[in-house]
């Protein structure tokens, strides 16, 4: 059975969104507490920790398909991902690989934080 066939991306795919919910609460859980101790609002709490928890959970599912794949034959399942946009990639964008977008949303995350505290939201 070759790495690069179609069932493996769908396996890659399955595991991927099943460890995406759990990833997401281990990562945003110190974000909502940080927040609340400042005194933010519980809907901005949500949305800051889902913003700080997005790039980790994100680059260890990146690491979990470079690991099932290697390095040289990521992108073919990325392409791939583009290509089945409303089922398996329903919520794939090229962006989201990317560190620089990564780093972005984490700074912007960190930032929400004395911002919130500043406005009192």
């Amino acid at each position: 059975m070759s790495e690069l066939s179609e069932s493996n991306y769908k396996r890659i795919v399955i595991i991927n969104w099943l460890l995406s919910v759990p990833m997401m609460v281990l990562f945003a859980w110190p974000y909502y507490y940080a927040a609340k101790l400042v005194g933010m609002d519980e809907s901005f709490r949500y949305i800051g920790a889902f913003m700080f928890a997005l790039p980790f959970m994100i680059t260890i599912l990146h690491g979990h398909v470079t690991m099932a794949l290697g390095s040289a034959h990521r992108q073919h399942y990325y392409d791939w991902l583009h290509k089945h946009s409303f089922t398996y990639g329903l919520f794939f964008f090229p962006v989201l690989v990317s560190t620089r977008f990564r780093m972005i949303l984490l700074v912007i995350s960190l930032a929400f934080l004395p911002v919130g505290y500043l406005l009192g939201l």
